[in-house]
């Protein structure tokens, strides 16, 4: 067992390894035109987002202190809402109805229970304000020491993607370590079973976890653009990305032309599988090593077409393991 996963691992960084490399070697050969090309409509756009940053600045009459705290907290609870708005009317009112057929457990929340939907969306707005204001109260001697702005001048576009990159490794290492220790016995019965109630997730439950949780689980995402030194726009986009990813993660649905939710739909089904949010260290511990045997696996694709994944890989028929 231990030599299979040792062989599973490499592997998989073999073909990531392939993947980076092949990426790294287009990338170098387009870069001249690619950058340029970027950078024009970067710099296109750069007028309109320095116009906006600028109005948010001065409104918080350029206080370092408030933009980092409150304007932060505030900014990040829009974004979420904004995100939301749209699975929670499909979530209450099944419609549009031609969407439900994308359903990953397909019998679960069909209607959700409206008491734990309530309860659920007060948890999350306790936990995206009190809470994250917390977070950033904590931190922001951090944010002193190693020096990060928020002032008129945006960084360039080939700055604002680098730290970007660099944060989606921070947060997938420091998420799938901080997850999987909060299901440890001990701390899963007094914390993370709370993200649990729901085994078919829904996507306002995204961020529906103790409050001690949703402490832990900010500071990944805090800690990418704290190390990188990023201005605090991208702290914002960073954010942003991160909302919409989890959201995602926990909407239920495997939609078309997004990525794939099958995955952590998965880990809210069984539990103890796939902790982390690329599947890159999943593979590298085997704690993805049931989610592969599954037929969940092979629907975890990106849809490039209008039939549901469920379809394209059918359940067996029953009484059948093939």
């Amino acid at each position: 067992m231990q030599t299979e996963r040792i062989a599973s691992a490499y592997e998989a960084l073999r073909k990531g390894i392939v993947v980076v490399t092949s990426t790294l070697i287009i990338f170098v050969a387009l870069k001249n035109s690619l950058i340029w090309h970027l950078e024009q409509f970067w710099g296109a756009s750069k007028t309109f987002w320095s116009s906006l940053w600028a109005v948010v600045y001065r409104a918080s009459g350029e206080n370092h202190f408030l933009m980092f705290t409150f304007a932060t907290v505030a900014y990040a609870l829009i974004v979420y809402t904004v995100i939301n708005v749209f699975f929670a009317h499909l979530d209450i009112t099944g419609r549009p109805a031609f969407l439900l057929k994308y359903k990953v457990q397909e019998e679960k929340n069909v209607p959700v229970d409206w008491d734990k939907y309530k309860q659920t969306v007060k948890l999350v707005a306790f936990n995206m304000t009190v809470v994250n204001l917390i977070g950033t109260l904590t931190t922001y001697p951090l944010v002193l020491l190693r020096g990060n702005q928020c002032g008129y001048e945006l960084p360039t576009f080939t700055t604002t993607i680098w730290h970007i990159l660099i944060c989606i490794i921070i947060e997938e290492i420091g998420f799938y370590y901080t997850h999987r220790l909060l299901h440890h016995r001990y701390l899963y019965k007094h914390i993370h079973k709370v993200h649990h109630e729901w085994t078919a997730p829904v996507a306002v439950a995204a961020l529906y976890c103790h409050p001690v949780e949703q402490y832990l689980t900010y500071l990944p995402m805090f800690l990418g653009p704290l190390i990188m030194g990023s201005h605090l726009s991208v702290f914002w986009l960073w954010y942003t990305v991160g909302h919409w990813s989890i959201t995602l993660a926990h909407c239920g649905y495997h939609l078309p032309f997004l990525q794939s939710t099958e995955a952590h739909d998965y880990h809210h089904l069984k539990f103890n599988q796939n902790y982390g949010t690329l599947g890159i260290l999943d593979r590298l511990h085997g704690t993805d090593e049931m989610f592969r045997r599954s037929k969940a696996y092979e629907r975890h694709i990106l849809l490039l077409g209008l039939t549901p994944a469920k379809e394209i890989f059918p359940d067996p028929p029953k009484g059948k393991t093939g």
